[in-house]
C-alpha cells in the first residue's frame, strides 16, 4: 500500500527546481523507511508475544502439517486396478487440508463436536509463514498466531494451536488397563502386520467395538497395546460379529484405513460387477456350519435386507425385504459352495460375500438355503428347537491345552461349543482374505508422480480355525 501511494504524491507535485525535487523525495523515503521500521517492530512484537503465550503453556501446539496421501481416491483406484496411472491423478499427495480435518486425524481421541465448537468459538489458532509479494516485507516472514476457521486450508508446515484446556479433555479419556497376560494374548492373535496394517485372528465371544453393556472390546484393547512404535492408534475397517471368528483387518494409520474403508465401500458398491469373477481385488471367504444341505453344491444368493423391529420395539432383527416399496432394504450377494457333508445332516460351506452386509450371511443361509448356521439361535432357533449333540468322546489335543478356559484373559473360553456339546457356539469363521498390499501402494505414490498400480502385490491371509470348531470339523471327518 505505501509504495503506491508515494508514487502518486510525487506525480502530483511539480516542484519548480531540481534541487527541491531532490529534496522532496528524500523526505518522502525517509517517511516511507521510518513506517517500514515501525511495521517490522510491530510484527516483531506479536511474533514474540505468541512464542511467549506457548512457552507459557496456553496453547497446544500440534504436529505441523505434512503433504498426505489421498486415501480415498487410492482405494478407488486399487480397486479397479488401473494399468497406469498419470502424474496428477487423485490419489497424488495433496498439498493442503482443511484445519478441522488436520485436527481430528492429529487429536483422534477428542469428539467431533468439540473440535467443532472450538473452531466455532474462534479459539484455535495457526502459525504460518507466507511471503507476500505485494507487501513491503518482500524479504521478510510474516510469523504469528492468527485466528483459523474450520474450513481453512493449510499448507505444507502450518501448525496449528488448541487451548491448553484440550489436554485435560484427553486426560478425562480413561485408558483401559491391562495385564501381561492379557497383552501376551493379543499379541498371539496377530496374523500379519507391516506399516499400514495389522490383522488379527478375532477370537468369538470378543465384540469388536465398544457399546452398550460392552465392558472390553477388541479396538480398545488393541489401541492399549497393538500401537508398537506407531503414535496413532489401529483403526477398524471393516467389523464382524461379536460371536464371529476369524480375520479382521486393522489400518496402522488414517492413511491406510482410509484406503481400506475405500476398498470395502467399493468392493460393496460394485458387487453385481464382480459376479462370476474368478480374481478380485479384495476377496473374503467364510467357513461355516450349517444344519442341513442346500440344493446345489455352489450357486449365487441375491436377496435384498432390511431392519425390522420386534417385541414392540425393544429389538430387531435383519431379514429378507421382497417389496422394498414397504420396507427400506439394501441389496446383499453371497457366492456360496459346499466344502463336505456328513450323514449326520451337517454341511460346511464356503461363503463369499460380495457385499458387506450386517449378518447377510447368516440370514442368506437361514432364509434362501434354508440351512442356518449351527449356533446361531437368533436366525435359526427353530432348527435348534430339535437339536441333539452328537455322541463323541472329549479328547482334548495338545493345541487346544494352550487354551482352556481357565488360561484364557476376558473371559474367553474357546474349546466349548462343539457339535459334540448341548449349546454349540456359532459356527462362522472368516478363514481367508486377499486383498492387495496397502503399505507397497502408499510406497509408490509417495515415491513418484507417475505409479504402476498393477505392480501392487497381493496379500492372502489365512486364520486358523478355533478350537471348538475344529474339533467339529475333526468330528464330521472321522
Amino acid at each position: 500500500m505505501a509504495g503506491p501511494i508515494v508514487l502518486r504524491i510525487t506525480s502530483l507535485v511539480s516542484p519548480t527546481t531540481t534541487c527541491s525535487s531532490h529534496v522532496f523525495l528524500r523526505l518522502c523515503f525517509s517517511t516511507f523507511s521510518s513506517w517500514k521500521f515501525r511495521y517490522c517492530s510491530y510484527a516483531t512484537e506479536n511474533l514474540n508475544e505468541a512464542r511467549r503465550q506457548i512457552k507459557n503453556g496456553r496453547w497446544l501446539a500440534l504436529p505441523p502439517f505434512t503433504t498426505t496421501v489421498n486415501g480415498s481416491a487410492l482405494g478407488k483406484e486399487l480397486s479397479g486396478r488401473r494399468s497406469h496411472v498419470s502424474c496428477g491423478s487423485a490419489a497424488t499427495p495433496a498439498t493442503t487440508t482443511t484445519a478441522l480435518k488436520w485436527v481430528l486425524r492429529c487429536c483422534p481421541d477428542l469428539p467431533r463436536s468439540l473440535v467443532q465448537k472450538l473452531f466455532r468459538l474462534r479459539k484455535v489458532r495457526r502459525e504460518s509463514t507466507s511471503v507476500d509479494d505485494n507487501s513491503i516485507e518482500v524479504h521478510a516472514h510474516e510469523h504469528r498466531l492468527k485466528r483459523v476457521a474450520a474450513k481453512d486450508t493449510l499448507n505444507s508446515g502450518d501448525r496449528i494451536f488448541l487451548p491448553v484446556a484440550v489436554k485435560e479433555t484427553l486426560a478425562e479419556k480413561p485408558k483401559y488397563d491391562i495385564t501381561a497376560k492379557e497383552m501376551d494374548f493379543i499379541h498371539r492373535l496377530v496374523l500379519y502386520k507391516d506399516p499400514a496394517i495389522l490383522v488379527l485372528n478375532k477370537p468369538p465371544g470378543m465384540p469388536v467395538q465398544g457399546g452398550i453393556n460392552v465392558r472390553q472390546s477388541l479396538d480398545e484393547v488393541a489401541a492399549t497395546c497393538l500401537s508398537y512404535e506407531y503414535s496413532e492408534t489401529p483403526r477398524l475397517v471393516h467389523r464382524l460379529d461379536r460371536d464371529c471368528s476369524g480375520i479382521l483387518v486393522m489400518g496402522r494409520t488414517q492413511t491406510s484405513a482410509t484406503v481400506l474403508h475405500s476398498l470395502f465401500r467399493e468392493k460393496t458398491s460394485r458387487a453385481s460387477d464382480e459376479i462370476g469373477k474368478e480374481k478380485r481385488i479384495l476377496q473374503r471367504r467364510y467357513w461355516a456350519l450349517v444344519i442341513g444341505c442346500p440344493r446345489r453344491l455352489r450357486g449365487l444368493v441375491t436377496a435384498p435386507l432390511g431392519k425390522v423391529v420386534i417385541d414392540n420395539g425393544k429389538s430387531d432383527r435383519i431379514t429378507i425385504i421382497d417389496n422394498s416399496e414397504v420396507l427400506p432394504s439394501q441389496h446383499a450377494i453371497t457366492e456360496y459352495q459346499v466344502i463336505g457333508s456328513s450323514s449326520h445332516g451337517f454341511t460346511w460351506l464356503e461363503l463369499s460375500p460380495l457385499t458387506g452386509r450386517k449378518h447377510q450371511l447368516r440370514v442368506h443361509c437361514a432364509e434362501m438355503l434354508g440351512t442356518p448356521i449351527v449356533g446361531d439361535y437368533r436366525y435359526g432357533w427353530q432348527a435348534h428347537r430339535k437339536w441333539k449333540p452328537l455322541d463323541w468322546p472329549h479328547v482334548v489335543g495338545s493345541r487346544e491345552e494352550l487354551l482352556k478356559e481357565d488360561s484364557l484373559p476376558f473371559g474367553l473360553n474357546l474349546d466349548k461349543g462343539s457339535i459334540s456339546e448341548v449349546h454349540p457356539r456359532l459356527h462362522l469363521h472368516c478363514k481367508q482374505i486377499v486383498l492387495p498390499n496397502i503399505s507397497q501402494a502408499l510406497q509408490q505414490v509417495q515415491s513418484a508422480s507417475n505409479y504402476d498400480l498393477s505392480q501392487v502385490e497381493s496379500l492372502e491371509l489365512v486364520a486358523p480355525l478355533p478350537p471348538y470348531m475344529q474339533r467339529s470339523w475333526d468330528i464330521m471327518n472321522s
